[in-house]
């Protein structure tokens, strides 16, 4: 009955839990902005491109 109350009590388990959502939001966080500079990025790059292109000919 004891080992029951301890398992009862024990919050290690459900602090890992929390910092497992939390690196797990910041992660989707991290790739969201990431995405959203990678296509600026290729905008950028796509432009550039042209730019080249058009003043090769």
């Amino acid at each position: 009955m004891s080992f029951i109350r301890k398992m009862l009590k024990n919050e290690k388990g459900a602090t890992a839990i929390e910092y497992g959502l939390i690196a797990a939001l910041i992660a989707v966080a991290a790739i969201a902005a990431l995405g959203a500079v990678g296509d600026e990025l290729n905008t950028t790059f796509e432009a550039v491109n042209t730019a080249l292109v058009n003043a090769n000919t």
